[in-house]
């Protein structure tokens, strides 16, 4: 069965996420996007800084109350005031892996700590053996030992200190994980490293992610479907094969167009395409979604969609 036989776990519409710097002005961080995610796959979320991409993360997991839209996860509606049994589902069954592994771990605070905070808050143990042996079975699954637990952040490298983050997400047992540049901040080694630990995590687990990067070639190894942002805008969404071998957006044809070769023959004689949205002629306001094939879809008005897939 695949991931599209089910229902969808996340299933976002029309979200808006505005903030009023100023009273004269207003940054339109993200503007009318829609997308689902199901249970099991992992959806790629790209584009370059300052597009929204965790702008849309923080928006779902509620860390800001959203502008307009809805957002529904797992069947209940999240997007408003959230009632008691709501909120502790979302705060358990939704997580987030945070992009910088320095400044999203408690620098006073044990790991062991760190990691059972979910439980300590919810009350997911019955004794603090119980609680010891949860933290040391997820050390174990991502790749740290038992005695980490008693350590404190600025002990750990980078890599490490990124799994102690996808522990604390991993122990309250999650559908969804929000992984929000989790690997920008690491060495290419460790990055594969990482990506892999999620990779083998979801496959035993069966956990979702949204993986939110700007590096495509790592989002192409890991992503189920892939979303590209720009400008707040999601103007291209499909299955990884689909953006990847028939891209049909100017913006993502440019995105795809500047990943370097391995070969150096090629790479020679490689040349990336240029976009730029003031001399585009694109209005990303005016623009509704279009269906390419299967489950690929390209925001844009009617003339450019023929004029683009001519």
């Amino acid at each position: 069965m695949t991931h599209q036989d089910q229902a969808p776990l996340l299933e976002v519409k029309g979200l808006k996420q505005y903030f009023r710097p100023s009273r004269n002005f207003t940054v339109k961080a993200v503007d009318d996007v829609s997308f689902t995610i199901y249970p099991g796959e992992t959806y790629g979320l790209v584009g370059e800084s300052g597009s929204g991409k965790s702008t849309i993360g923080r928006s779902v997991i509620r860390l800001y109350d959203p502008t307009a839209g809805t957002i529904h996860f797992d069947g209940h509606d999240i997007s408003g005031r959230l009632d008691g049994a709501t909120n502790r589902l979302l705060r358990t069954q939704m997580q987030m892996i945070f992009q910088d592994p320095m400044a999203s771990l408690n620098p006073r605070k044990k790991v062991g700590d760190i990691i059972a905070e979910g439980l300590d808050i919810h009350h997911m143990y019955h004794s603090r053996e119980e609680r010891r042996e949860k933290v040391e079975k997820i050390l174990a699954k991502v790749g740290l030992a038992p005695e980490h637990a008693e350590r404190y952040p600025h002990q750990f490298s980078g890599g490490q200190r990124q799994r102690v983050g996808i522990a604390r997400a991993l122990i309250m047992d999650p559908k969804l994980i929000i992984a929000d540049e989790c690997i920008s901040a690491l060495d290419v080694s460790i990055q594969a490293q990482v990506v892999n630990l999620m990779k083998d995590i979801q496959a035993e687990t069966g956990t979702a992610y949204l993986f939110i990067a700007h590096d495509l070639s790592m989002v192409k190894y890991i992503s189920d479907r892939i979303g590209v942002l720009h400008l707040g805008h999601l103007l291209e969404t499909g299955t990884t094969e689909e953006i990847f071998e028939n891209p049909i957006h100017p913006y993502t044809r440019s995105l795809l167009s500047a990943i370097p070769m391995p070969n150096p023959v090629v790479e020679k004689r490689r040349t990336a395409e240029s976009y730029d949205y003031a001399t585009s002629g694109i209005d990303y306001t005016k623009g509704t979604d279009h269906l390419v094939s299967g489950s690929h879809y390209v925001k844009c008005t009617d003339e450019e969609f023929a004029r683009w897939c001519r």
